[in-house]
């Protein structure tokens, strides 16, 4: 009989995962750990390290992947290797690589080292923190994290979980998967004070409260609107225009509520946006909180995007009246390198979203909530279990600082400015809104015999070519009743030279498309 050191190495596989198969299943055996994510380390570090050079958009079909992998799951074990393989063979060809130097759509998804780690690490811990007892660390991270983020966006103490003097304050927050969940969050809790405010008995008030926003806003504010039992027909979406630069306008507002007011309705809840997804613009927060003040509404500040910037002195302005308002939102795993999910509620008072949200079963009663010297997470939240997210958002502060976190920022705009100059100087092309931030809004403009509806065709064939490429990859959106290229700088690994190479692929396809 041969050795084993001789043998077929495919019966010497099969001989391994038979073995595998039959020994005792540890999943967490330190020694697989070990190996596995050092392997899985080693496919990351890989994959930043290729990522330019992959196309930015998959040229895939759907339904790819069912054809390609295996339609049922496995009944036995294989080894880590193989799973590996199919995920470079499989997974990786069919992604949009939101993390590509060449991705200027939507806005960016940004991440980093610390990010990872911090990300990594909670994963592998695990907690489920609901309540302070069920996990101390993790609640005092995120409350921790959330006061760091605050005092770097230099908001007023009320929005703070503690004071400068330590003590715990009013406000508080919390950190939730996405904006559409501080949104839901807040109009729930708006609803219920408003309801309490005209002394309905439970929800028979309902069909009376009304709610408004910008026609810029997200579309995701609709839905959430929805979610909460508003009306439809009482969501206000009140137009805007380029004399506004396309924020939203106190004075219509106003108009709106006092309307709805003569009408029998009672303003419940106003959403104002800091870097709204089409255009960039920005509402004036505090002009709207004086208007929301006169009707006693909850004024919510959506600042996803653009409030990372806000970290910068010369972006803070576009927060000013911030302490007249009931919350605000800010998204790091936009631009500020911390990767998904990780979206910071701001409460100016936190009972009013804990008295909407609290839940308080027996098997969850502990005397450290009985204290009331802890918060519980869960209070501020629309489910009640809820992954570690604090610890990564402390560890890129920790790590990077604030300097280098406004280096990043910084950076970005100025490669949006840049690219707003080349827009310019050439005639075929205008800027549609003023660039805010780093986000450029351009397209082919009408001129000559090009109508409108031409320019719009024009531009609809001109994001599709260019994608189509792999080489870049925008998005659009409708501005002005036009068709609008969005042109979004941020990405962690973009430089210059990216954002010149993707100029170039849009003049060189519309002279293409031009010469056709």
């Amino acid at each position: 009989m041969g050795s084993l050191t001789t043998a077929d190495p495919a019966v010497v596989s099969d001989f391994s995962v038979a073995a595998a198969n039959h020994a005792a299943f540890e999943p967490l055996n330190p020694e697989d750990v070990r190996a596995c994510l050092h392997k899985a380390v080693d496919f990351i570090s890989d994959y930043y390290a290729n990522i330019e050079s992959l196309p930015v958009l998959p040229d895939v079909e759907p339904g790819y992947l069912q054809r390609e992998l295996m339609a049922s799951p496995p009944s036995y074990s294989t080894p880590f290797d193989v799973t590996m393989k199919e995920v470079r063979a499989s997974v990786v060809p069919g992604m949009t690589h939101w993390a590509s130097p060449n991705f200027f759509a939507f806005f960016p998804a940004t991440n980093s080292a610390a990010g990872i780690a911090g990300d990594l690490i909670a994963s592998a811990m695990n907690t489920v923190g609901f309540t302070w007892q069920a996990a101390p660390a993790a609640t005092e991270m995120e409350v921790l994290a959330l006061d760091w983020l605050a005092q770097l966006l230099c908001l007023p103490a009320t929005f703070m979980n503690h004071t400068n003097t330590g003590d715990r304050g009013t406000g508080g927050g919390v950190i939730l998967g996405t904006t559409s969940e501080a949104m839901l969050v807040t109009l729930v809790a708006a609803r219920d004070a408003a309801l309490r405010r005209s002394g309905s008995i439970g929800v028979s008030g309902l069909p009376r409260l009304a709610v408004y926003a910008a026609d810029q806003t997200h579309s995701t504010f609709f839905k959430a609107c929805r979610l909460a039992g508003f009306d439809p027909a009482n969501i206000r979406s009140i137009p805007t225009g380029p004399e506004n630069d396309y924020g939203l306008d106190p004075a219509k507002l106003l108009k709106a509520m006092q309307a709805d007011v003569d009408a029998g309705l009672v303003p419940t809840y106003v959403c104002a946006t800091v870097g709204t997804t089409s255009s960039n613009a920005v509402d004036p927060v505090g002009a709207i909180a004086d208007v929301a003040a006169l009707f006693c509404a909850w004024v919510h500040v959506d600042a996803a995007y653009a409030g990372s910037a806000c970290i910068c002195p010369e972006f803070r302005h576009h927060l000013d009246g911030v302490e007249r308002v009931d919350s605000i939102s800010i998204s790091p795993h936009k631009w500020l390198l911390t990767c998904l999910d990780c979206t910071c509620l701001y409460v100016r008072d936190a009972r009013h979203l804990s008295d909407s949200m609290e839940t308080s079963p027996e098997y969850l009663k502990n005397d450290a909530t009985d204290s009331g010297e802890v918060t519980d997470l869960k209070d501020m939240q629309v489910g009640v279990g809820r992954r570690f997210r604090g610890l990564k958002l402390w560890m890129v502060m920790r790590t990077y600082g604030t300097a280098k976190l406004q280096e990043h920022i910084r950076s970005d705009v100025t490669m949006a400015k840049m690219f707003e100059g080349l827009v310019r100087a050439d005639h075929r092309f205008e800027v549609v809104v003023p660039r805010n931030f780093a986000m450029v809004c351009f397209k082919i403009k009408a001129s000559g015999t090009m109508t409108e509806e031409d320019a719009d065709e024009a531009n609809r064939m001109l994001m599709k070519n260019l994608n189509k490429t792999g080489k870049a990859y925008l998005a659009h959106t409708v501005i002005g009743d036009r068709i609008v290229l969005r042109f979004a700088v941020g990405s962690t690994l973009q430089e210059e030279r990216h954002v010149r190479s993707a100029w170039e692929l849009i003049k060189n396809t519309t002279n293409e498309m031009m010469m056709d």
